[in-house]
């Protein structure tokens, strides 16, 4: 059911024909505020704070099966971008790789402060702000190195980005005073310099796209500039005044890819308002929310710009809306309602058809990855066959097939493969699909246990991804150790033993440590003697110890291996008679 109402709003008579209204700046010359800026920006710290103070009164959400919800084990951190069949989650002192399906794969560690994210169309590669350090971070997303760092120095704090083609837009600011927008031409690689755009009272809301920039001032109540974009420069083209909307403190802007239309979300708007960017005019308003107004609100465009997403937080959990872009009709709606604490969402971006939020709980601050399934792209199948069981010094082979919604060949497709040994982590890696979406991999756990394999495939703008999962039950493989040595020896002559370590029947490849005692027996009793360990050789098990007979008598060696995750200890003996040497 689809509530709709009308409000009444203000007047637009305080605008211009061309929808925007002169503004004085914030600034005196030499750079002095205003006391009327003052007030007003004592006033806005005190609605927040009033604001603020009201979102404590929520009551805990009630439960849904819907939720797809990953608790990321970070308490830092703000945003969220995906591309390149990727998610990057910013955590404060790293940024977060999941695959498409939500599934973490990896780690960018290092950072200091990563708040800010932007990533390229075509998913190549990643911009961050790193706040506590000043700087962007460049970052490749096949190989996820750091590949150039910018300097922010005299633009501290970096928070907000936009990117269009070659142009990253960043907002900067580290409180109510020194904020603004500088440009980077990233296409001069280590020679990319900031240049400034514009000043704000705080750090911006920044989107951009084609050849326009909007930057949104957050403070209360929030302005919108709209900027002409060239290679060379960046004109203002008009501003969109927040008093027309009551709009309060802004909560989040997004652009369409061709830059014609930017939507903004204001903290007590119950609607998602949009303009075009050459006339600056309202054209649409989605919504209205009829959950609006606990939590500040965020919003989001397709990559294809046919729909738009609005969420925030309510009494009872989150709730996010996508719509038609052109109509407004609401098309999906998703609700996260069973995590008993209060719920903050931060960002939220589309995975091709799909969603990804990020949000808080603000009872534990833990941040967590919602993941949300529209259903808008026709599905993909993914199968993934292995044995069921076997011992963890085994070789498996695993095959699957990945297959089209109508049973064409897929061709040569990427599929990420991550193992889980015993609930581990995991580690993962790629292996590619035949024309005909067959695939086979071999793996050795290592380890006895329960392993398992998931696979996924991150879909494509027209195909939505899919997953698979599989898993094999091992034992530990039994183990054993054949020794070559002489059955005779005299006292001070070298013994030369060699030997063979088998996991499961199969040489170890791998460097094993071997424990080895001698015993000796003879007319003064027995004696025995820890010797050097032994290491195995890398590749085939093979291995080898000399020892030097102080003495005659009946000698036993003794080599031992103590096992490990994968293979039960073992051991084995020799016996070896001593002579005196002769005497010329």
């Amino acid at each position: 059911m689809i509530i709709a109402f009308s409000r009444k709003r203000p007047s637009r008579s305080s605008r211009s024909e061309s929808g925007s209204r002169e503004r004085s700046s914030p600034r005196e010359e030499g750079g002095r505020f205003h006391k009327s800026s003052i007030t007003r920006l004592l006033a806005c710290l005190a609605t927040a704070l009033a604001v603020t103070a009201g979102l404590f009164v929520v009551q805990a959400p009630a439960a849904s099966a819907a939720d797809i919800t990953t608790d990321l084990g970070i308490t830092s951190g703000g945003d969220v971008v995906a591309g390149g069949g990727k998610a990057f989650i910013a955590g404060g002192d790293r940024i977060l790789v999941v695959n498409a399906n939500g599934t973490p794969n990896a780690t960018i560690a290092g950072l200091s402060g990563a708040l800010g994210l932007a990533i390229a169309p075509n998913g190549t590669r990643l911009y961050a702000a790193l706040r506590d350090s000043n700087e962007v971070a460049v970052i490749d997303t096949a190989s996820l190195e750091i590949i150039r760092l910018i300097s922010l120095a005299e633009y501290p704090c970096p928070t907000n980005l936009a990117l269009s083609g070659t142009r990253l837009f960043v907002g900067y600011g580290c409180d109510q005073w020194d904020g603004g927008v500088v440009r980077i031409d990233t296409s001069f690689g280590h020679g990319s310099r900031p240049t400034p755009v514009t000043s704000t009272y705080a750090s911006p809301k920044v989107a951009a796209a084609g050849n326009t920039l909007v930057v949104g001032d957050a403070l209360s109540p929030a302005t919108l500039s709209v900027y002409d974009v060239n290679a060379f420069h960046t004109t203002l083209r008009g501003i969109i005044d927040g008093h027309d909307y009551h709009a309060g403190f802004l909560g989040d802007l997004a652009i369409t890819p061709d830059g014609s239309t930017i939507i903004a979300a204001f903290l007590n708007s119950a609607e998602y308002f949009a303009w075009d960017t050459t006339s600056l005019q309202e054209v649409h308003a989605y919504g209205p929310d009829p959950s609006s107004g606990y939590y500040a609100p965020v919003v989001a465009v397709s990559p294809d710009g046919t729909r738009v997403a609005g969420g925030r937080g309510t009494k009872s959990g989150l709730v996010v809306t996508v719509y038609d872009s052109a109509t407004t009709t609401p098309v999906y709606t998703g609700t996260l309602t069973d995590h008993g604490a209060f719920m903050d969402l931060r960002s939220l971006t589309f995975s091709n058809n799909d969603l990804f939020a990020l949000w808080k709980d603000l009872a534990t601050h833990h941040l967590h990855l919602w993941r949300l399934e529209t259903g808008a792209l026709p599905e993909s199948t993914l199968t993934l066959t292995a044995p069921s069981t076997g011992t963890g010094a085994d070789v498996l082979t695993l095959t699957g097939r990945l297959t089209m919604p109508d049973g064409s060949a897929p061709g040569e497709q990427p599929i990420a493969v991550t193992c889980h040994v015993n609930d581990s982590p995991g580690t993962t890696f790629e292996v590619t699909t035949a024309e005909d979406g067959t695939f086979t991999f071999k793996d050795r756990p290592g380890s006895a246990g329960v392993i398992r394999y998931d696979v996924i495939w991150n879909g494509s703008p027209t195909v939505h991804w899919s997953t698979a999962s599989a898993t094999v039950t091992l034992v530990k493989a039994v183990s054993s150790i054949t020794l070559s040595a002489p059955e005779t020896g005299t006292v001070g002559t070298q013994l030369k033993v060699t030997g063979t370590l088998l996991l499961g029947g199969q040489r170890a490849v791998f460097a094993a440590p071997l424990k080895i005692s001698r015993k000796v027996t003879n007319s003064n009793g027995t004696v025995v003697t820890a010797l050097p360990s032994a290491n195995g050789a890398s590749r085939d098990g093979s291995f080898r110890f000399t020892d030097t007979p102080p003495e005659a008598g009946e000698y036993t060696y003794l080599v031992q291996w103590d096992g490990n995750q994968a293979s039960l200890p073992t051991s084995a003996t020799f016996d070896v008679t001593i002579e005196e040497a002769e005497q010329g």
